[in-house]
Formats: C-alpha cells, structure tokens, sequence
C-alpha cells in the first residue's frame, strides 16, 4: 500500500513537492501533556523506550496532535552503547548518564559490536506497531545517533560542555578512539538497516556533538565514519545532522546522503551554495517559538523564502524545547503548509 503523504520522501529524493513537508525534532515528547500522561504513569523515560506498544502511541501523537508529515521513531540515541554492553541512566532534570565509561584498551575490548535482534529488539518491534497504527498515513523516521557522538558519551559518561575527557582520547590515544568509532559504526549500521527492515520509510543520523571539534579532527573522526554509514544505507533516504559542524557542511554534502540538516547558525543561501543539489532540513530557531503568533509566522515565511519553494524540509534548527506550547508548535506548521503551497 502507497503512503498517502509521501511529501517527505519525495523532498528527500528531490522531487517536486505540491508543498514544503514539515515534522519537528523531538516532537513526541514533553511539549504535548498526552505523551506526559504516557510518560506519568511508568517508572522512567527508559521504560518508555524500551516498551514498544507506548513507544508507538506517543510516536503517533504528534501526527495526531501537532499535523506534521512525518512521524519519528520514540527512542533515544543512547540505546547503542547500552546494546554494546554500556548502560545507561535517564536523570530527572540532568540527563543521560553512564555509571561505568570507557577510558582503556581493556574496556574497549569488553565492548561489543551491537546485536540488534536480541539486544534492540525492542526498538524494532515499536517500529512496526507504529507502521500498523499509522496505517500509511505518513511516513516513519528511523534514527540513530553518529558514531563520534555517542564515543563522546561513552567517554565522557553524560553530556558536556567541552567533553574534554572525550577528546582528550582523540589527542593521547587516537588509535584507541579510532578502536572504539569502529565498533559503534558497525554497530549503527546494523541498527539502521534493522529499522529499515522493520519499516522505517527514511533514517537521520544526529551528531549533536559535532561542533565542539576543530574542523580536521571533525574529518578524521566524524565524516570518516559518516562516510561508511552513508555507503551502506542505500535502501532509503538518509539525512545527515551535524550540529554546529558549520565547516563540515561541504564534506557532509559531499558523502551518499539525499538531505543535510541545518541548524539555526547555519546561513541558508551559504548552504545552498555549499550543499550543491542536496535537499536541506531546517532550520528556524526553536526560540523563536517563544514568540508572538505573528513573529511566529513571519520567521517561518522568511525562513520559507532563504529556502526556496523546492528541495527543502521545514524543521527547526534543533529539538524543540520542552517548555515551548503546542500551540505555537501549530502556528509554526500551519505557516510552512499554508505558504508553501501551490
């Protein structure tokens, strides 16, 4: 059965579009109060990854809720290293940490390349319940996160400003990082052409960390490794986020991927310019949901403009913050479906 709203594959590929397609980074979560009342009645955001018949239902809401294009899987990034053997912890309020972390040859070697099946199956059964429930209305995104964000957590042991002890590694003991890369790209490409095959319609890889290194260390331990991964996924389209990576924009067009996410720094016609014929997601500052209904829409036309009316998916720059109303959220949509159409 066709999808009945395929605009996001088909902006993907470069198609012609009758509008711009629109979905938002972290849409299933803490902005709705019905993924709240999901999340309220278990133990923890973990219990609600890793239980897949609730990861479906808040995966859909926003499809519900908010209209957007595109439904995105509900997990976390950090399921990788946990299926490699490294746990880790959600803390209220803080964040992801992980009580052991890897700083030796010794517990690289206790690493393991991931075993999907068994250790991430939960992921992929969510997949296909939310394939069913959706019932083709709009096309499913499979993500994961990039090889060289997810070392930095691994490392570092929860999020950072500098991860210094992240990067320390890259500068004392490049050999062991490169060790430790590899399991996690292989690992990811398994997890990605698992998604795949349980239903995802389109995968993003995210590096959120990406701006924290010097452009030549970026190349060297980020794009090598993107590189691979974008070799292997052939099977859908495939975006690549880096953000912050400003200077890596060029190198990221330049490997097998159909759309390059911006974040809001990220000048748009520079981009364009750099990007060549990949289409561009993004990129409006998610603050800028803090504004009024009318800035709200006079961002997103403009932002619409700097675009062009092709090749292009309307998102924000980042995830959209959890303090941000729903309301605004649909002034936003609204704004991209209504303007951009034609």
């Amino acid at each position: 059965m066709a999808l009945k709203n395929d605009l996001l594959l088909r902006a993907a590929k470069g198609e012609k579009t009758e509008r711009i397609p629109v979905w938002l980074m972290r849409q299933a979560g803490r902005i709705l109060p019905e993924y709240r009342a999901v999340r309220n009645s278990l133990s923890g955001f973990i219990e609600l990854v890793s239980t897949p018949d609730l990861a479906a239902e808040v995966t859909i809401q926003p499809v519900d809720i908010l209209g957007v294009d595109a439904a995105i899987i509900f997990s976390d990034i950090l399921v990788i290293p946990e299926a490699m053997g490294l746990p880790y912890e959600m803390i209220e309020k803080k964040g992801p940490h992980f009580p052991k972390t890897i700083g030796s040859q010794a517990e690289i070697d206790k690493i393991k390349v991931a075993d999907i099946e068994s250790d991430l199956g939960y992921v992929l059964e969510a997949i296909k319940i939310t394939k069913k429930e959706l019932n083709e209305r709009v096309p499913l995104i499979g993500f994961a996160g990039a090889p060289f964000t997810i070392f930095c957590y691994m490392v570092e042991g929860s999020g950072s400003k500098t991860f210094s002890k992240a990067r320390k590694m890259l500068y004392q003991k490049p050999e062991m990082a490169h060790q430790l890369m590899q399991k996690i790209t292989d690992s990811t490409i398994a997890y990605l052409k698992a998604q795949i095959k349980a239903g995802a319609d389109i995968v993003q890889v995210f590096d959120s960390w990406a701006g924290i290194l010097p452009s030549p260390q970026y190349e060297t331990f980020s794009v090598a490794y993107l590189k691979q991964i974008a070799n292997a996924i052939q099977e859908v389209p495939l975006t690549l986020f880096a953000k912050g990576a400003y200077f890596a924009r060029k190198s990221i067009a330049e490997l097998d991927c159909q759309t390059v996410g911006l974040d809001w720094n990220m000048d748009i016609k520079e981009s364009r310019a750099l990007c060549g014929n990949k289409t561009l997601q993004g990129n409006l500052d998610p603050c800028a949901l803090y504004a009024s209904d009318k800035e709200i829409m006079e961002q997103t036309k403009h932002m619409l403009d700097q675009f062009g009316f092709e090749r292009h998916i309307a998102n924000l720059g980042h995830g959209v913050y959890p303090d941000i109303k729903p309301e605004k959220v649909k002034v936003f949509i609204e704004t991209v479906k209504e303007y951009s159409s034609r």
